[in-house]
């Protein structure tokens, strides 16, 4: 069976998009691992497939995100935007609402070309992270290393921010994978390394859960915003600097979280699914 396919990116974190709207093609979490793997796949961050929205939800589509281990993940702020973009121009309408595990998501196309993703509320009780149990989501127990004392949230994935004063000496290749699975986040988590440039302006790494380090991360430049704004570091809009680009996020009247940023399609093709393990 031949699939079509769209590999697309935000700010470098890259995705192969399928639509399985029309046409299902029985993902397995095995087959898409195998066509995520950058050597004898496609290749990309985060596995997506657009299916049709459920009943009542009152979106325009459904969008399931995989790791590249196959794993489902909550939420993607970058392959959120992605996927606002093809559907603007399929439905010549600029707003769309994007349907994920996590619930809907309202997106705009603005004139700039730029696509913002209102990514929902930043839930930042223990148990909606979730952390293994009670704690200070403010300030975690967590050491590695030269870092310590993160910051939690979760914006439809859990995650956890490490504020660090220089960015460029942290070993992050190191750390993540250890971190990711402390015993503290029974669901993993997203392991971000902010810097603190100005009021208006940090720095951000992210080791994601599944992907490893990526060139950028939609929801944890989001998590990392509304941490820093929680200790004071940063007022509630910011532009994150990540390694393929730059965000905007804005944590509005501290509930609903705002990101604005970039849409690329880098290629289109056809694959043969069955060349891969189902």
């Amino acid at each position: 069976m031949r699939a079509p396919f769209r590999k697309m990116h935000g700010c470098g974190n890259d995705f192969v998009v399928f639509d399985e709207r029309a046409r299902p093609f029985g993902f397995t979490p095995a087959r898409a691992a195998a066509l995520a793997n950058r050597r004898t796949g496609i290749g990309c961050d985060q596995f997506i497939t657009i299916e049709p929205s459920p009943p009542d939800s009152h979106a325009d589509a459904f969008m399931r995100i995989r790791n590249p281990d196959g794993s489902e993940a909550g939420a993607c702020g970058n392959a959120t935007r992605c996927i606002a973009h093809l559907l603007a121009a399929e439905t010549g309408r600029p707003t769309q609402i994007i349907r994920t595990v996590a619930g809907n998501l309202e997106s705009e196309l603005l004139a700039d070309g730029r696509v913002r993703v209102d990514m929902g509320p930043a839930r930042l009780d223990w148990s909606e992270i979730p952390l293994a149990g009670l704690a200070d989501t403010l300030h975690l127990d967590l050491a590695a290393g030269p870092v310590a004392d993160p910051a939690a949230a979760s914006m439809g994935n859990p995650h956890a921010t490490f504020f660090v004063p220089d960015l460029a000496t942290i070993p992050i290749e190191q750390l993540g994978p250890v971190l990711e699975r402390d015993p503290l986040f029974p669901e993993r988590a997203n392991i971000g390394f902010a810097q603190i440039l100005a009021p208006g302006r940090l720095r951000l790494r992210v080791w994601e859960r599944g992907a490893g380090l990526t060139l950028a991360c939609g929801s944890g430049a989001c998590a990392a915003l509304v941490n820093a704004h929680r200790r004071g570091l940063t007022d509630n809009r910011a532009i994150v600097l990540v390694d393929g680009g730059e965000l905007e996020i804005e944590w509005r009247s501290q509930a609903r979280v705002l990101m604005t940023g970039p849409v690329a399609t880098a290629f289109t093709g056809e694959v043969e699914l069955d060349d891969y393990p189902a």
